[in-house]
């Protein structure tokens, strides 16, 4: 019987790459449900193909031009933001989170709410609500597999293994696109430049984090949420190569090591197959070929998100909400124009330090409704450290 799967967020880099496994064998799944936003033929043409249900944009104003993308063809259209959410409450037995953004967090409750396996992609998830997800995927027996290439590696290094002989978790970053750059050039850094990574190919979104380091900021504060370490057993190194995707460090000295090309369809695979492994379409190393492998301390100056990571995980309660909803309102701001390259950064700290202060937004408790209200709230507040600046 063929495996009943969705996929939030289908038209970004994650979801295509899930499309490119599926379509290898697309007689083992049923599709339910693809989502999108604003790239309407690439959902519609991906809908028809794979004869899924229903596709979603989660514009409104783009409905039309998707019934008409779909015309003649049995699939529903649909579009908002709560029509995203009914598509993830549809029963499906494994659902791709791969929605950028917070607006990824309610369809991604939606779908554990079901019980489901939920292939999780959506940083924003756990850095937004962690214990919540955590708790609501208990509640209803439903399963996280992460799909961060990071995370994926750290989970398959523990298959076996016992948490409590952890000692310390090692997560590694490429540096992206200015791992060289003096650091009297960054804030002159264009957005071309930034976004151009050297070894992935991802979203612009993505790869403006990488080159600022805010997305493995992310990964920390992630890898805290999913695997219940503490703050200092993780650690970040700098790897050109993208290679080495995650290391795990256990009490009697040794590491485990997750070696793979930087290709995406290996965690989107080992999380589609979870617990099986399965024949994959990804480059085999040589490594004798690529002769070494190299590593550094990332340097604080280049790179102060990691330090606010440290800040996030330190001050607990929603401060991860209002940091994720300070670095995506500061990213628009970059791409916008209105701030440089390295005012992201102030923007997001000058966030947190505001909303820190006032009584009655980080210290509330974790709720799906409290975190949507901080995060409008920090969305503000960034927003006039922007205005601020561009003035």
């Amino acid at each position: 019987m063929p495996r009943r799967i969705s996929i939030l967020g289908a038209t970004g880099s994650i979801g295509q790459n899930t499309l490119d496994l599926v379509r290898r064998n697309v007689a083992a799944y049923d599709v339910v449900a693809l989502t999108g936003a604003g790239n309407i033929a690439q959902l519609a043409a991906d809908a028809i193909e794979m004869r899924a249900k229903i596709a979603v944009t989660a514009r409104p104003d783009l409905l039309e031009d998707l019934r008409d993308a779909l015309k003649g063809s049995d699939v529903e259209a649909a579009a908002g933001a709560d029509a995203v959410v009914e598509a993830a409450s549809r029963p499906a037995d494994w659902i791709m989170s791969a929605i950028v953004g917070a607006a990824g967090l309610a369809p991604g409750f939606a779908a554990l709410a079901q019980g489901c396996t939920l292939a999780l992609a959506n940083k924003e998830s756990l850095v937004c609500a962690g214990q919540l997800l955590l708790e609501t995927a208990h509640t209803h027996g439903a399963t996280i597999l992460p799909v961060d290439s990071e995370h994926s590696a750290i989970f398959q290094a523990l298959v076996g293994e016992d948490i409590t002989a952890v000692e310390r978790i090692i997560i590694t970053a490429s540096g992206g696109a200015f791992r060289d750059w003096p650091l009297d050039k960054l804030a002159q850094a264009t957005l071309d430049q930034a976004s151009s990574h050297p070894n992935w190919d991802m979203g612009q979104r993505i790869t403006i984090d990488s080159a600022s380091m805010f997305n493995k900021a992310m990964e920390v504060i992630e890898t805290r949420e999913f695997f219940g370490v503490d703050p200092d057993q993780i650690e970040v190194l700098v790897h050109p190569q993208s290679m080495v995707h995650a290391l795990v460090g256990f009490r009697d000295g040794g590491l485990m090591a997750h070696v793979g090309p930087p290709d995406m369809r290996h965690a989107i695979g080992y999380a589609l197959h979870h617990p099986h492994r399965a024949h994959l379409p990804v480059e085999r190393l040589d490594l004798a070929a690529i002769g070494q492998l190299d590593f550094s301390t990332p340097d604080g100056a280049r790179w102060p998100a990691l330090r606010l990571a440290r800040e996030v995980m330190g001050a607990g309660g929603l401060m991860g909400a209002v940091f994720n909803a300070a670095k995506e309102t500061a990213l628009d701001g970059f791409i916008a124009g209105q701030i440089n390259f390295t005012q992201m950064a102030e923007v997001v700290e000058d966030t947190m330090t505001q909303l820190d202060r006032q009584p009655g937004y980080i210290d509330v408790s974790m709720t799906l409704d409290n975190v949507h209200k901080v995060d409008h709230l920090a969305r503000e507040a960034a927003k006039a450290a922007i205005d601020k600046r561009a003035g």
